[in-house]
């Protein structure tokens, strides 16, 4: 029975994987046509990246970090640096010029992200000695803040030959297909999920339920948190130099403390110690925040003019619905599980049974 039931499951990922890939070979066949809908699921497939990462911290090892932007930023910025074709690179750096050390340096895309990863993780490892001695509430503001002195050094005149200061750099080479992107973004994902199940994973873990009973048991609790800080911010570094591939040019200002609140705000929604909450929640809050852009817009009926229809009231209607699901969902979509085909036909199953109670409780109270 239970050989059945694991085939099944393999068959239902088969189909669901081969309906993927034909969906993204329509997108790609049509990418004219349905850019700005590829441009959605692109962005949300990079915000579950970096989703997944920071989830690796916090729900994972009970490690509460802000610093999401800053490391972002490095990614990003490393990536630009190393992947902008050198013969466009005098228009870049068109004010101050561009420094000798990095004028000529040049690399594939794959290898940048790789070098992105690593040295957004070598910054975490120099950040990590002295921030994850600190705990809960603390630990947050101390990334925060080394968050927003990465932001300022990249924007600091000093490195204007280096980063491009305030002006930003443009002319990024973008992905080459829509199969790159969401490769590169399943691998990253996939490569977490088997360090969740690894011995490490259970370390982890371990320091997340009780610190003090991980230690009893002979763990390292500072090398743990420095190994997932590090792993962590790799990732996430790796998010942010596909953001730079996906948007072809950044500035400092993309990396705000919004943009980390807004990874935050995705793996709340859905679910912290879940992976595929993550995923959801990366693709319900990008593709939501554009599907609800029409009530930006002025509407008219019948000559009359509704007030409430102008530029900043999607953002209203969008925290609204994030109120009615936090309310229905404390503890996000997917609380602390994992998507399964069971699961899944389960809560298909429950829908009539939860409809019928609704009914019969809404004739007893008319009755009484």
């Amino acid at each position: 029975m239970k050989k059945q039931t694991i085939s099944k499951n393999k068959l239902y990922t088969l189909i669901a994987l081969l309906a993927v890939i034909a969906l993204l070979g329509f997108l790609q066949a049509n990418s004219s046509t349905y850019s700005y809908q590829i441009s959605i699921l692109e962005r949300s497939a990079i915000y579950a990246v970096v989703a997944v990462s920071m989830n690796l911290l916090t729900g994972f090892t009970g490690l509460f970090s802000l610093g999401q932007a800053g490391f972002m930023a490095i990614g990003a910025y490393t990536v630009a640096i190393l992947t902008i074709p050198l013969e466009a690179r005098e228009s870049v750096y068109y004010v101050n010029g561009i420094s000798p050390a990095i004028a000529n340096l040049h690399c594939p895309f794959w290898l940048a992200l790789i070098i992105a990863g690593l040295l957004a993780a070598g910054v975490a490892a120099l950040i990590g000695i002295p921030v994850l001695r600190l705990k809960s509430d603390y630990l947050a503001i101390a990334t925060l803040g080394f968050s927003e002195i990465i932001r300022a050094v990249i924007a600091a005149p000093q490195l204007d030959r280096i980063t491009n200061g305030s002006y930003g750099l443009k002319s990024i080479p973008g992905f080459p297909n829509l199969f790159v992107a969401f490769g590169l973004c399943a691998l990253c994902i996939l490569l977490m999920i088997l360090l969740i199940n690894s011995s490490y994973g259970r370390a982890f873990k371990a320091l997340r339920e009780d610190e003090v009973a991980a230690q009893a048991m002979g763990l390292n609790l500072f090398h743990y948190k420095e190994l997932a800080f590090v792993i962590s911010s790799f990732f996430t570094g790796v998010g942010g130099g596909l953001l730079a591939m996906f948007m072809r040019s950044i500035e400092s200002r993309t990396f705000s403390i919004s943009l980390t609140y807004d990874i935050l705000l995705i793996v709340v929604l859905g679910g912290i110690g879940s992976v595929t909450g993550s995923v959801l929640g990366s693709f319900l809050v990008t593709a939501g925040r554009e599907w609800l852009r029409f009530f930006d817009n002025p509407l008219t009926i019948a000559g009359v003019q509704i007030p409430l229809f102008r530029t900043g009231f999607r953002m209203v209607i969008f925290s609204i619905l994030l109120m009615v699901v936090v309310l229905f969902y404390s503890r996000g979509l997917m609380g602390s599980n994992e998507f399964s085909w069971d699961g899944l036909a389960r809560l298909i199953r429950s829908i009539p049974s939860r409809f019928r109670r609704n009914q019969k409780t809404q004739k007893g109270e008319k009755t009484s």
